[in-house]
């Protein structure tokens, strides 16, 4: 369980990015709004894109752990759609910094993680090599993180169930014929 003082950091960043880009915050500006010491927030994060980073992986990446079969990754894809626009200002001001890496990276290794246990099920009983899965994985979930940030870019004209959806359809059979190829490789 994340520490109250991790929660009020994070609760702190995300509110002042509302109203200022994340280049013009400074720890200051975060331990000031928080009520805390510069020691404890050094305590806790390397700087401020070390605490950007742990946002993305506390509130939206656990969110998905439940989502990671052939069954449900639909749903896990939502759910990551959601946080982005329920969170758009926060993650709109993390694309448009330096903290877009941390944006990016959490949407891959987000992906990654879904697809990466469809994966496995999907390849049991397939003689496949893991280092072909995890080839095959990587390439889907940077396909994805790329359409995820070219949404973000357009300032996310469509609604997440209709990223979704066309996530889905490009998606349908298309890991099964991958394992299929590499079976034949």
């Amino acid at each position: 369980m994340p520490s109250i003082t991790k929660m009020a950091l994070a609760s702190s960043l995300k509110k002042l990015m509302l109203h200022r880009p994340l280049d013009k915050i400074t720890v200051k500006d975060i331990v000031r709004d928080c009520g805390v010491n510069r020691q404890t927030f050094y305590y806790h994060f390397r700087d401020i894109y070390d605490l950007l980073g742990w946002i993305f992986q506390t509130e939206a990446y656990d969110a998905i752990a439940d989502c990671q079969n052939y069954d449900t990754w639909q749903q896990g894809f939502l759910k990551i759609l959601h946080y982005v626009t329920d969170n758009s200002s926060f993650c709109t001001n993390a694309f448009r910094s330096l903290g877009r890496d941390h944006l990016e990276l959490f949407l891959r290794n987000a992906t990654f993680a879904l697809l990466s246990k469809v994966m496995v099920e999907l390849s049991k009983g397939h003689p496949i090599r893991d280092e072909d899965k995890d080839f095959i994985t990587r390439f889907f979930s940077s396909a994805i993180t790329g359409m995820l940030m070219d949404w973000i870019r357009s300032g996310l004209k469509a609604s997440p169930e209709a990223m979704a959806q066309e996530l889905s359809t490009l998606m349908e059979g298309q890991l099964s014929t991958a394992i299929e190829r590499y079976q034949q490789k």
